[in-house]
C-alpha cells in the first residue's frame, strides 16, 4: 500500500523533474524502484500513479501562464488570433504522440518502464544535449513566430519521449531549439505543450486504470498531485532563467553522471533495481 510520505517523496521528484530535460517519468520510476514500491502486485497502480499525479504540473503551468492559456480561449471564440495560433500550434504537435501513444500504450509498460531501458535512455538524452549544445547556433525566433511545419517537427520528437527516460521535456526543448527558438521560448513551448499532452495521459490513465487507482486511495493521490504542483511552479521558474545562462549542457552532465552512478552501484551491490539485479 502507498504511504503517505511515500506520496509526498514521487509528488517532489514529479514536480522538480517534470519540466527539467532530465525525465520525470525515468526518475520516478528509479525513485520507486529503490523505495522498494515497484512489486509486481503494485507496479500496475504505481505506473498509474505515476502518470495521473502530473495533474500536478499541469495546475503549475496554468497557474504561471495563465495569460497565455486565457489568449488562447480568446482565440476559440476570436478575440485572440496570436492566440488561436498558438491553440493549432499546440494540438498540432500534440496529435503525433496520441498517434503513436495509444495504440503502443500496453507495449511500451511492459517493456521499457524498467529501469535498464531509462538509464540508457538518460545516458543516450546525456550525450545529445551535449552535443547540440556545444554545435547548436542558438535562434531568435519566439513562440508566436512558430508555423504549423515547426510545430509538427516538434510534435514528432515529442514521440521520442514514450520512451522512458528521454525526457518529454527535453526533446520537446531540443525540437524548439532545432527550429530557431530562443531557449526561454523553447522551453516555454515545452510547458504549454505539457498541458494537453500530460492532461490527455492523465485522463487516458484515470479511465484505463481506474480500479488500480481506487486501491491507492485519495490521500496519496491528493498529496501526489498538490505537491507536485508546488514543486513545479518553482522548478518552471528556475529553468527558465537557467537555460538563458547555461544552456542544455549542464543537463546532459547530471543524465550521465546518474546513469553512471547508478550503474556503478547496482555493480557493487549497492542497490538492486527491477531488471538489474
Amino acid at each position: 500500500m502507498l504511504q503517505a510520505w511515500h506520496a509526498l517523496v514521487l509528488g517532489l521528484v514529479e514536480g522538480i523533474t517534470e519540466y527539467l530535460p532530465i525525465s520525470s517519468t525515468g526518475h520516478l520510476i528509479l525513485v520507486e524502484s529503490l523505495l522498494g514500491l515497484d512489486g509486481p502486485d503494485s507496479k500496475r497502480a504505481l505506473d498509474a500513479f505515476s502518470i495521473v499525479i502530473q495533474g500536478g504540473a499541469i495546475l503549475a503551468v496554468i497557474g504561471l501562464y495563465w495569460p497565455r492559456v486565457l489568449g488562447m480561449l480568446r482565440g476559440v471564440v476570436g478575440r485572440d488570433p496570436a492566440g488561436l495560433k498558438l491553440l493549432v500550434n499546440l494540438l498540432i504537435a500534440f496529435v503525433p504522440a496520441v498517434v503513436v501513444g495509444v495504440p503502443l500504450d500496453h507495449w511500451l509498460e511492459a517493456h521499457l518502464f524498467h529501469p535498464l531501458p531509462v538509464i540508457a535512455a538518460l545516458a543516450g538524452g546525456g550525450v545529445l544535449m551535449i552535443a547540440l549544445d556545444r554545435g547548436l547556433t542558438r535562434g531568435d525566433r519566439t513562440v508566436d513566430d512558430l508555423g504549423p511545419r515547426q510545430a509538427l517537427l516538434i510534435g514528432l520528437l515529442q514521440c521520442l519521449a514514450l520512451w522512458p527516460g528521454t525526457s518529454r521535456s527535453m526533446v520537446v526543448i531540443v525540437g524548439g531549439l532545432l527550429v530557431g527558438l530562443r531557449p526561454r521560448d523553447a522551453a516555454e513551448f515545452s510547458f504549454l505543450l505539457g498541458l494537453p499532452t500530460l492532461g490527455g495521459a492523465c485522463a487516458y490513465k484515470l479511465w484505463k486504470e481506474r480500479d488500480a487507482i481506487a486501491q491507492l486511495g485519495a490521500a496519496p493521490l491528493a498529496i501526489g498531485i498538490l505537491v507536485a504542483a508546488a514543486s513545479a511552479a518553482l522548478a518552471v521558474r528556475w529553468l527558465v532563467a537557467f537555460l538563458n545562462r547555461r544552456g542544455l549542457e549542464p543537463f546532459g552532465w547530471y543524465r550521465l553522471g546518474l546513469s553512471a552512478v547508478l550503474c556503478i552501484s547496482v555493480w557493487l551491490g549497492w542497490v538492486k533495481l527491477g531488471g538489474l539485479s
